[in-house]
């Protein structure tokens, strides 16, 4: 079965190939370069530069996997959430292959794309499981039966765990990306030295809530500037880090011991943060539970995720027709 995975849902263009569940290419083309100027993506480029690699991305992957169209057994594509624009541009061109070459193709929910990718590295979790997903756009706590039985558990009421840090950079004036950066930066800074708050929200609640910490450091910044005092951006991104990471790990852990369950999933963009993953293991340690940490390189956006996810709809024989349509918003958050 060799299966060609497409992603085009925000500002990476991405290919990947499967080959009996093999991951034999997996090609990333990134627009951060471009989106730092602005300081974070612009749909409208984003979809023209899409438009731009789509083809360059597609034959790098099947050459590297050392396959061509004719060989392919099914196509996967990223149909939602996402920008409309980013999304479309993936989704036609698939449409046109599998129209043109008679090549069936499924839509992969972007979400369960990250909630799977944790399958593409070597260390499997068995089902249940309880799966964070952190990123830009989205953070959600689900319970997953199966590779198609996602149960919404807890989710952002406002600013994602990504979104937070990349509007705490712009207020600091680092660059965009936030999460590198601020990570990098809080290696040398105190976890302790600013208390900013964490949002616990009710006691038995599995949402998040982001836009607090983030206003509280605006405050900070902006009470620093006005005593004319030097900020101390080492100690403010890591104890920003800090606040967010702890509320991440502590309400998964929550979610994890309520339903009983003793495996765990990390996922999507903020998981690749090496202090979400140092406290995660801190606390699987403690509580006893085993922890599945998705490998870096399958953290962010890619379409090795979405040739899986893909393949498992494949295996349920469920294809699309020519007239399904790309959403913005997550089906499975509803």
């Amino acid at each position: 079965m060799i299966i060609l995975g497409v992603e085009s849902s925000c500002d990476e263009t991405a290919a990947a190939v499967l080959v009996n569940g093999r991951l034999a290419s997996n090609v990333i083309n990134s627009q951060i370069d471009i989106h730092r100027l602005y300081g974070g993506v612009v749909p409208e480029l984003a979809s023209r530069h899409h438009l731009q690699n789509i083809y360059p991305v597609v034959q790098a992957a099947l050459d590297q996997a050392g396959v061509n169209l004719d060989e392919l057994d099914g196509m996967a594509v990223t149909q939602g959430p996402g920008l409309v624009g980013a999304l479309l541009i993936g989704l036609s061109f698939v449409k046109a292959i599998s129209l043109v070459k008679g090549i069936p193709y499924v839509g992969v929910d972007h979400l369960a794309g990250h909630l799977l990718s944790v399958f593409l590295g070597e260390k499997k979790p068995e089902f249940p499981f309880v799966a964070l997903i952190a990123s830009g756009g989205h953070s959600s706590i689900f319970l997953v039966r199966s590779y198609f039985d996602y149960q919404l558990l807890g989710r952002s009421r406002d600013d994602a765990a990504g979104e937070a840090f990349d509007k705490v950079a712009k207020l600091l004036g680092l660059p965009y990306p936030g999460g590198p950066v601020i990570s990098r930066l809080a290696v040398d800074g105190d976890r302790q030295a600013i208390a900013f708050p964490r949002a616990w929200l009710a006691p038995d609640s599995l949402d998040f809530s982001f836009s607090g910490v983030k206003t509280s450091v605006a405050n900070h910044v902006n009470a620093c500037r006005m005593a004319n005092r030097e900020l101390a951006i080492p100690d403010i991104c890591a104890s920003f880090q800090e606040a967010v990471a702890e509320v991440l790990v502590q309400k998964t852990m929550q979610a994890a011991e309520v339903l009983g369950v003793t495996n765990l999933v990390v996922g999507g963009g903020v998981a690749a943060n090496p202090r979400l993953r140092q406290l995660f293991v801190e606390q699987c340690l403690a509580k006893g539970c085993s922890l599945f940490l998705t490998q870096l390189e399958f953290c962010t956006d890619n379409a090795a995720m979405i040739a899986l996810a893909g393949s498992y709809q494949f295996e349920k024989n469920k294809t699309l027709t020519y007239d399904m349509d790309a959403y913005s918003r997550a089906s499975i958050l509803q």
